[in-house]
């Protein structure tokens, strides 16, 4: 009787890498370079864990975030997947929420991707400054709470946060949406110039606003409306 398998007696097995290894891989090789800009970024603006958000260090360090971001070829799932590494490290200064929230404005703003969904509910601390220039064309959803300074320097995009907001949501807002579905804070469209904030739950207090519509609860706030007097 002939065996079926002699033709087979010389095949030697050869491990072949799984695509899906591959994938993972390289994800984890982008994820390490976006750490890798963002420890360049905190090299040059956080002396002695100090970090205040004033206008020029804004800027600067915004700056800093394009360059040291620019020529990563990163996607949404990159973006999210980086908030989750910088929440698993405890060690100052990557827990310095503001340089964090200009770096990932700076990813959201330059990805290639429209829309951006964030979820960051479960995240030990809320991050400042994020939505930072969001352009138009650029949809930002975060799920969960962010801290100070949402949507600041707003140029037309729209930022959705489900959950509350700190102080100074909107500051220097120039055009867009910001939507809160929970509370906001103290100094809400401080300085804004156009655009629109809503804000589902409660503002604690309305800023200097020059220009532009803030909405709480539906009803409009800023500026107030008002109503003919009867004769």
């Amino acid at each position: 009787m002939i065996n079926p398998f002699e033709a087979f007696k010389e095949y030697k097995y050869r491990k072949r890498a799984l695509p899906l290894d591959d994938i993972v891989a390289s994800k984890a090789m982008v994820v390490n370079k976006l750490m890798e800009g963002y420890q360049h970024l905190l090299d040059e603006e956080v002396k002695e864990l100090v970090w205040l958000a004033r206008e020029n260090t804004i800027m600067r360090a915004y700056a800093l975030a394009e360059e040291w971001t620019r020529g990563i070829d990163y996607d949404v799932e990159d973006i999210e997947e980086f908030c989750f590494e910088l929440d698993r490290i405890r060690k100052a200064p990557y827990r310095i929420a503001g340089p964090g929230g200009l770096y990932l404005s700076a990813l959201c703003n330059n990805v290639k991707d429209e829309e951006v969904v964030l979820r960051i509910g479960d995240m030990e601390g809320r991050i400042h400054l994020l939505g930072y220039r969001l352009p138009k064309g650029k949809r930002l959803i975060v799920e969960g709470d962010l801290g100070d300074f949402a949507g600041i320097g707003l140029e037309g995009g729209e930022l959705i946060v489900r959950g509350k907001v700190g102080n100074a949501t909107g500051a220097g807002m120039k055009a867009g949406r910001i939507l809160v579905e929970g509370d906001a804070g103290h100094r809400t469209g401080e300085w804004m110039m156009g655009g629109e904030i809503r804000v589902e739950g409660t503002i604690a207090s309305i800023g200097q606003v020059g220009f532009g519509r803030i909405f709480e609860r539906g009803r409009q706030v800023y500026p107030p409306i008002t109503r003919p007097r009867r004769i």
